[in-house]
């Protein structure tokens, strides 16, 4: 059995993944010294190891229950729940409640709570697909976003909005809009955007989207971490500096650069040609993923695989954006490269389900193809 389940495992996609997360590493290792001996790295890899672990395990196990609506909506309320602990358990880091802090390691549910989004949009969407003309289907699916929007706004941590909003988005148009809901739905974020504008963003958040239309307006303020991204970027030049010369990291010029600006800390060290080669690497990871989504046997495999490739691609586009001065600084982590275990294991966790999905592609139950494509 445990042949069989490694033979559908995508090696391709692992592969693909090995040098980003090697590269993340690196870069960590080359400034290692001046951070407490090397701490970032050493927790990284454990992260790593622990995280491959979750992968392999999560690609043995029948997850076949998760199209269960009750399930779904059962973890759905359990995650909302853990967010909402937060405001009375959480621990504060650069001005949000996010985590939890366990002494020996830090815990953000709020990505548990965006791969736990992504499986039930994808369930709603594929019992509905049918009618997802209808604007009920839309607004109701916004629901299920607006949850965690709130809670993840009032911690308050604008990044995570931003990944809940385009995960939302992007599982409704890949589920099948039409021209005239699009439209509806561009003039409800209107709408929804001017209401947070008034009644929900702290000044910072304001200063930051302010920031977002020109990044290098303020650099010795808002735009200061900006500024030194693209600093460390541009100066890699070509080739970049070499391993273990990124002076902007090295000196502290350039703020978290084990996580918010890995990025630039690496192309700064390895250049255009280190950073072109981490970009094509995210590509291959995003078409491996869209791959697994195309063999799935029911809608909810599908739109499930569709979901995850929208979940890495809104973070690689913010981070990277912001590490270029194109987006604001919203404290998004780079997959597989940015320090961290709770985004890691989420990750991992991700593409462990869908290669589950892989080995255990058929209907849980005799109705469940026929009430998808009924939409019932």
């Amino acid at each position: 059995m445990a042949e069989k389940v490694l033979n559908r495992i995508d090696w391709l996609l692992v592969f693909f993944i090995l040098p980003i997360i090697l590269s993340g590493l690196v870069t960590m290792k080359s400034f290692a010294p001046l951070e407490n001996g090397g701490d970032f790295f050493n927790k990284q890899v454990i992260w790593v190891l622990v995280g491959f672990t979750v992968f392999f395990i999560f690609s043995f196990i029948d997850f076949r229950f998760l199209k269960r609506t009750d399930v779904l909506v059962f973890i759905f309320l359990l995650t909302s729940l853990i967010l909402l602990a937060l405001f009375v358990l959480g621990n504060v880091s650069h001005g949000a409640k996010s985590w939890f802090d366990f002494g020996f390691f830090s815990f953000q549910p709020v990505d548990m709570m965006k791969l736990v989004l992504v499986l039930i949009l994808a369930k709603y969407f594929s019992v509905r697909h049918v009618e997802i003309r209808d604007v009920k289907h839309i607004f109701v699916s916004l629901i299920y976003a607006l949850i965690p929007l709130i809670l993840i706004l009032l911690q308050p941590d604008f990044g995570s909005a931003m990944i809940v909003g385009f995960i939302w988005l992007g599982m409704v148009l890949v589920s099948g809009l039409s021209k005239t809901h699009l439209l509806l739905v561009f003039i409800s974020g209107v709408v929804i955007f001017t209401t947070l504008w008034m009644l929900v963003f702290a000044p910072y958040q304001k200063a930051r989207i302010y920031n977002f239309i020109n990044p290098l307006a303020d650099i010795h303020g808002t735009g200061y971490n900006a500024f030194q991204s693209t600093i460390a970027v541009g100066s890699g030049q070509i080739l970049g500096k070499g391993l273990g010369f990124g002076t902007q990291s090295r000196l502290k010029f350039l703020p978290q650069p084990q996580s918010d600006f890995i990025f630039a800390a690496y192309a700064e060290e390895w250049g255009f040609v280190g950073s072109l080669l981490i970009l094509v690497l995210y590509g291959l990871v995003i078409w491996r993923i869209l791959y697994s989504a195309t063999l799935g046997s029911s809608n909810f495999e599908i739109l499930f695989g569709m979901g995850i490739a929208i979940f890495f691609m809104s973070h690689i586009l913010i981070n990277i954006g912001m590490n270029l001065g194109l987006m604001p600084v919203t404290g998004i982590p780079l997959p597989f490269m940015s320090y961290g275990g709770s985004h890691l294991l989420t990750e991992f966790a991700g593409l462990g389900i869908l290669m589950s999905m892989k080995r255990y592609g058929r209907a849980l139950h005799r109705d469940d193809t026929k009430n998808e494509f009924l939409g019932a």
